[in-house]
């Protein structure tokens, strides 16, 4: 998650998917006797909650689709 500022993660909706997604995957770890790959993606899931919903800054420009405003 070098890149965290990307435009790929600029919709809500794609960060909090990220989050969940590691989450319910450390829960699947768990659920199946294997701790440690469970804590990994723990992890993953609370790093993941920090840098992008937490710190997250979207950045700057023109959201995908929409023209730049022009200035007069």
């Amino acid at each position: 998650m070098n890149d965290a500022q990307h435009p790929f993660f600029r919709p809500l909706w794609r960060r909090i998917a990220v989050v969940v997604f590691c989450a319910a995957w450390s829960i699947f770890e768990f659920s199946t006797g294997t701790p440690l790959w469970g804590t990994l993606a723990g992890g993953m899931a609370v790093y993941a909650a920090w840098i992008f919903l937490l710190n997250y800054k979207p950045p700057a420009g023109p959201t995908e689709g929409q023209p730049p405003s022009e200035k007069e």
